[in-house]
């Protein structure tokens, strides 16, 4: 017994140091981040004597160059109306076609499903020449909408919500059946209530993916007030080729809405991926 209580305490112990490493592997690049974007260009690039932390005082002023040449506030803008409409389109159309996928019998219901399987094999690359010119006929190029466009529709949504419908006990719709309600009350009143986590990791997911998205908004948008953090990055990274610290000041001012939506959001996202939408 005795024994058996020193494996499972070395054991615990070794998660904790595993965890303990994979942590400060991830927090470096961010620490180091922040460092140097308080740092002066010549510390920056200094490697004898190499410099940790800022030897000649915390320079702010960095954020201040960085704030004034991209006005921050309208970049904030453009990225958090992108991230919430793709999120509203992807979790609204997603949820509906799940159900559809899911739940319901129709001609042609394998052979669909499939292309929506085979749009997530394929390249996301691929359609953005297509896309493009859409956006161009509408006249769209240079706006929100512009930049909503390639997630009003998510094959991984999709996909995501048809399991999480799959994982609904089948009496729930019977049930209500019974009660007379039609397709749409069952939808609407029974079965999408329940998979509220899997439209939350799925929401949680579309977030990141469209924060991250770089190659869309630099072809889809060329003025700067309607771009997005991250392609007003890739810009910058031309413009200030050599001034480090000013490009860690810009990465960490684009960071900030991430982490706010992290930190809000937290806990709706691990129940989200624990439940994966099949838990009542």
């Amino acid at each position: 017994m005795e024994s058996y209580e020193t494996k499972k305490r070395l054991t615990t112990i070794l998660i904790y140091v595993i965890l303990f490493i994979v942590s400060f592997i991830m927090i470096v690049p961010f620490a180091w981040m922040i460092l140097t974007a308080l740092k002066t260009n010549q510390e920056a690039i200094s490697v004898n004597p190499f410099y940790i932390f800022p030897a000649s005082g915390w320079h702010w002023e960095n954020f201040k160059t960085v704030w004034k040449s991209y006005n921050f506030l309208i970049l904030y803008k453009n990225t958090l109306l992108m991230i919430l409409f793709r999120v509203i389109c992807a979790c609204l159309t997603a949820t509906m076609a799940g159900y559809a996928f899911g739940r319901l019998k129709f001609p042609g219901k394998n052979a669909l499903f499939s292309l929506v399987l085979i749009q997530m094999m394929v390249p996301a690359q691929i359609f953005i020449i297509p896309q493009y010119v859409m956006v161009s006929k509408l006249g769209m190029l240079n706006t929100q909408f512009g930049l909503v466009f390639p997630g009003i529709v998510t094959a991984f949504g999709t996909y995501l919500l048809k399991v999480g419908y799959e994982g609904l006990p089948k009496d729930l719709e019977e049930a209500a059946g019974l009660d007379g309600c039609n397709v749409a009350q069952r939808f609407l009143k029974i079965m999408m209530p329940l998979t509220r986590s899997s439209m939350v990791s799925l929401g949680i997911f579309t977030a990141v993916f469209a924060f991250k998205d770089l190659m869309w908004p630099m072809i889809v948008c060329s003025k700067a007030e309607t771009t997005t953090l991250s392609a007003a990055l890739a810009k910058m990274q031309g413009q200030y080729t050599s001034d480090y610290p000013a490009m860690m000041a810009a990465a960490t001012l684009a960071v900030v809405p991430m982490v706010v939506i992290y930190v809000i959001f937290q806990k709706q996202f691990v129940e989200g991926i624990a439940t994966s939408g099949g838990k009542l």
